[in-house]
């Protein structure tokens, strides 16, 4: 069977982003029989006019969605705790700030187009440890060009890349693609190309979601 294609739309200060991304591993798991699965990532910045120096996590929330402390302190921990179940240890997240994204947005398309969805992915995966298990400012060049140097990217071409202002250009509308197809928030996630399933479902629910997806394609 021909490998079922899964696009996954998000941020990399994205909490809810890699525990959906667990979640469809997860789900593939549950399947009755074993499905190959390629992971493709899109640009979606949640905060795309964060100043340089950053934002403290909790100030931001508190302020763009009306959270309480104790609110904000009640959601950290419901991240915490379903990332732990599939795998995932966070950090200090009552320490974080948040970054601007977009010079990451730039290393993972290009890193998509020049080397293949399993170091995107990789990278992808390099750069949630970094932020959410480190601490790292993943707005910093110089912390990117670390983190494509240790999955095995050449950091001079990493470079060359975040200076890169026609990628700049492709980053900018491919955002702007995923907000016309009506992606208001990550992760949103389309198998198969057609298919998309908005937020960090259960791993049962992307499991019912993909045995439909291989049922239509056997169908049609």
């Amino acid at each position: 069977m021909q490998k079922l294609r899964i696009d996954i739309v998000s941020d990399v200060v994205c909490p809810w982003c890699i525990i959906g991304y667990k979640q469809v591993e997860k789900a593939l798991t549950l399947l009755p029989e074993p499905v190959e699965a390629e992971f493709h990532w899109h640009p979606f910045e949640l905060n795309p006019d964060m100043p340089p120096e950053g934002e403290d996590a909790g100030q931001h929330i508190a302020r763009k969605y009306g959270r309480s402390p104790e609110e904000g302190k009640a959601v950290r921990e419901r991240i915490r705790d379903t990332a732990a179940e599939l795998g995932f240890t966070f950090g200090d997240m009552g320490a974080r700030r948040l970054f601007n994204t977009f010079d990451a947005h730039k290393l993972l398309t290009r890193t998509g187009a020049a080397h293949g969805w399993q170091k995107q992915t990789k990278l992808k995966l390099a750069l949630f440890s970094a932020y959410f298990q480190q601490g790292r400012d993943v707005s910093d060049r110089e912390v990117l060009l670390d983190i494509a140097a240790s999955i095995g990217l050449d950091r001079a071409a990493c470079a060359d890349w975040l200076a890169d202002e026609a990628l700049a250009r492709e980053v900018r509308g491919e955002e702007s693609y995923w907000i016309n197809e009506n992606v208001a928030g990550v992760p949103a996630i389309i198998f198969d190309g057609k298919y998309m399933v908005p937020g960090a479902q259960s791993a049962e629910t992307f499991a019912q979601v993909i045995g439909k997806v291989l049922a239509r394609r056997l169908a049609s």
